[in-house]
């Protein structure tokens, strides 16, 4: 069979299980209304959590810093692509997660997984949830170390599976802290305890936390007050920052052990300095304004109570993300379909981005909805609950 014949076949097979994908394309800046096509909707899947991707001190920043450094920054950081507004960037990354350093990747993807196969190899064990992000399980594959999942957010089973710890030379828990596809938390102070018990090291995947949990915005490890127990802490810059990027941070012996062995840190293009003063810019925005947070949390009570009346189980409101599991695929694009008949725009999110007979509209919530906006989804939902049984 030719190449373009395989293509073409996968492609066909792709569309009649109803997962072919296709691009939509925004006509205006991200926000909560967007435009496609010449329609204008109301969205509720981005993941600008704090409403800041369009915000003008962003711009600003963007636009000061492409006067004095341009736009790209021309080379990998260890050769001569480090300017000063990515020293700059991670400064701030540390002082924000109260961090000894940090270093900045140029996305969270490439932070997943350049970093896990740094920290273990062949002979070593590596463990994680089973609904870990994408990323995250790319990079235990990655990584040559032995990788078990255990099931989700399940301490007694992550206790049963590391029992053979002493096999390894060493061991890696690592898991998200919000599940991007469900929304739900990691019981992070018991996977401290519990990497405490058998001496393994522990990352954290920050990124639908960050700027989101805690009383300073620094993620789950501070709202579970265990943020000093987890070894390797990552986020994310394109969420709740508003920017792009990605970041590890920890102890200064981390960052430098990282610069040295990271494949995705060394061998790439280091991010535009613009990109990175705004993301900077976002994080200060996050220390200044914690009425976004506040606000965010808010709407946050709103949706999921109006969930809650609609009859509609997507989990209980423990964060921004909400996630209506149809099951079947074209059950879930039919929904979507419908809500954007309505002006709403919250696509179907389908395997293999969640287990297969999972599909589920994922319904995300920013603190720039208005309590209006959320009265209008209720009213959509309500819509598409009756007419397709939803």
């Amino acid at each position: 069979m030719s190449a373009r014949d395989f293509i073409r076949e996968e492609l066909t097979r792709l569309e009649e299980q109803g997962l072919l994908r296709s691009l939509r394309t925004l006509q205006t800046a991200q926000g909560v209304r967007v435009q496609i096509d010449g329609k204008e909707y109301l969205s509720f899947c981005s993941n600008d959590y704090l409403g800041l991707a369009g915000h003008p001190r962003i711009f600003s920043a963007v636009r000061d810093t492409m006067k004095r450094f341009g736009w790209g920054a021309g080379a990998a950081r260890l050769v001569a692509g480090t300017m000063g507004p990515h020293a700059e960037l991670e400064r701030a990354i540390a002082e924000f997660k109260g961090a000894e350093a940090a270093i900045v990747f140029p996305t969270g993807y490439m932070a997943n997984v350049g970093t896990i196969p740094a920290l273990v190899d062949e002979g070593d064990l590596v463990i994680g949830d089973r609904l870990n992000h994408g990323s995250i399980v790319d990079g235990c594959r990655l990584s040559r170390a032995t990788f078990r999942f255990y099931e989700h957010v399940d301490v007694d089973d992550l206790r049963k599976r590391l029992k053979r710890r002493g096999e390894f030379r060493r061991a890696l828990i690592v898991t998200d802290s919000v599940f991007s596809m469900d929304g739900d938390l990691a019981p992070l102070p018991e996977i401290a305890d519990i990497a405490r018990e058998h001496d393994a090291m522990l990352m954290v995947d920050e990124a639908h936390a960050t700027g989101v949990f805690g009383e300073s915005g620094r993620g789950v490890g501070e709202y579970y007050g265990v943020a000093d127990r987890i070894d390797v802490c990552m986020g994310t810059l394109s969420k709740a920052v508003g920017s792009i990027g990605g970041f590890v941070c920890g102890s200064r012996d981390l960052v430098a052990f990282l610069r040295n062995r990271v494949r995705t840190f060394i061998l790439t293009t280091a991010l535009p300095p613009a990109a990175c003063a705004a993301s900077t810019e976002g994080l200060r925005l996050i220390a200044d304004s914690p009425h976004l947070r506040d606000r965010l949390w808010q709407n946050v009570r709103q949706v999921a109570d109006l969930l809650a009346g609609l009859g509609l189980d997507a989990g209980r409101g423990a964060s921004q993300i909400f996630p209506i599991v149809v099951g079947d695929p074209d059950k879930a694009t039919a929904v979507s379909s419908a809500l954007g008949d309505s002006g709403l725009l919250i696509p179907a999110i389908r395997p293999p981005t969640v287990p297969k007979g999972t599909s589920r509209l994922r319904l995300t919530v920013s603190a720039a909805h208005s309590a209006e906006d959320i009265e209008r989804l209720g009213k959509a939902l309500a819509e598409v609950k009756s007419s397709l049984d939803l």
